[in-house]
């Protein structure tokens, strides 16, 4: 049985994202490429063969009646009904996507439409994560439900209020833990401590909110646009999103061209108050906490009636320690990902599949963390980091 076995099984920001891209940009194009980060990974002829089956095996899916039924059913969903219908038409196409195999290196490239190629994602990565590990283990789970539930006991027993969601669709060790570990903590928890998941299929399943704004390649899109200087690209980027959800959804994400740029040059007061809070994903979490309070009080903004959402990399003990730090400073939420869906006794695949150009143009996430940088072009890097230096120092 495929892996992938609903267009649903996906991570709500894939369709907040598709939405604007469609409304937008419709005639936009873009290069997304496989990384792993585990520098002694492997992966066998077998494992190529698996992964490029079912690859091609989602052309054959389709959204569901109900799947666009449950979609429209959000919110800031139901003024979307042209972007619905669409989504009733919309299939994975093959052509888009090249699946190689070269010395135990998989490289995996889509390139096409943004609207179609930026789907990919997430069925990719639990693609390639699931199928590496069916061929590596025996697929014994016990560790996996011993650590969770010393996490569920952990957190009832976390003194300041916590409250975090699942974010863990892309690394995960298989789609039947991850329906068990929301299963398992969905019952274990009310909706005030589990607040939800991005996996739309199992928010769907469980009855559960679904969480996500945008990723970083939202904002990476605005460098390859002809109407916007490269300085002032996440500010159009954050506008078009606001313009899009007109106050909905939104958190914006801080790190894409550092957190340092974001703050000083991009949120200023009119976005400060506009959107509804930030998202951590890189650097030092506590560092980049206060430095987003003194933000939010130089302009005299109550930093408690914004969400700061932390999401990198996290374990639960790091998230109680941010937590202690801030839950009676602001709104705090944490997404945790791998840590949830692949803790069961291996090394998780660090793996991404990020967007590397679009309109044929080099674009490049650059974030508070060196090490997640990912652009082909080190000329473009190098250009976009003076004119990051020219906004800092204006």
């Amino acid at each position: 049985m495929a892996i992938i076995k609903s267009l649903l099984d996906q991570d709500l920001y894939k369709v907040t994202m598709q939405r604007v891209y469609f409304h937008r940009f419709s005639n936009a194009t873009a290069r997304y490429e496989f990384r792993c980060r585990n520098g002694a990974i492997v992966f066998t002829k077998a494992m190529f063969e698996e992964i490029k089956e079912e690859i091609a095996a989602l052309d054959h899916l389709r959204f569901e009646s109900d799947e666009v039924d449950f979609i429209g059913s959000l919110y800031y969903m139901k003024d979307a009904k042209g972007y619905l219908e669409f989504l009733r038409l919309f299939r994975l196409n093959g052509d888009y996507i090249r699946v190689d195999l070269s010395e135990g290196k998989l490289s995996i490239i889509a390139e096409g439409p943004i609207w179609l190629v930026s789907m990919y994602e997430i069925f990719v990565l639990a693609i390639v994560s699931e199928v590496y590990f069916r061929h590596t283990t025996d697929g014994d789970l016990s560790i996996g439900r011993k650590r969770l539930s010393a996490k569920i006991d952990a957190v009832k027993k976390c003194k300041e209020p916590f409250k975090f969601s699942d974010f863990g669709s892309r690394r995960r060790f298989s789609f039947a833990w991850m329906d068990e570990v929301i299963a398992t903590l969905s019952n274990s928890f009310d909706r005030s401590v589990f607040t939800g998941t991005s996996n739309l299929y199992f928010a769907k399943k469980y009855d559960l909110t679904p969480m996500g704004t945008l990723a970083h390649e939202y904002l990476c899109l605005g460098q390859a646009l002809d109407v916007v200087t490269l300085a002032n690209s996440q500010r159009f980027m954050l506008q078009t999103w606001a313009d899009e959800y007109r106050g909905d959804l939104g958190i914006a994400l801080s790190d894409n061209l550092g957190s340092d740029y974001f703050l000083q040059h991009d949120f200023d007061k009119y976005f400060s108050l506009l959107f509804s809070g930030v998202r951590h994903d890189s650097g030092d979490p506590i560092e980049w906490g206060y430095k987003t309070l003194a933000h939010y009080e130089k302009y005299r903004v109550d930093p408690r009636s914004k969400t700061f959402v932390f999401s990198d990399a996290l374990d639960f003990p790091r998230a109680f320690e941010i937590n202690r730090e801030f839950y009676d400073k602001a709104n705090v939420a944490f997404g945790i990902g791998t840590n949830l869906t692949n803790d069961v006794g291996v090394t998780a695949l660090n793996i991404v599949f990020k967007m590397v150009s679009a309109n044929g143009r080099p674009v490049a996430k650059l974030s508070d963390s060196p090490s997640k940088l990912m652009c082909e072009d080190a000329n473009y890097v190098t250009y976009l980091k003076s004119v990051i230096e020219r906004g800092l120092k204006a």
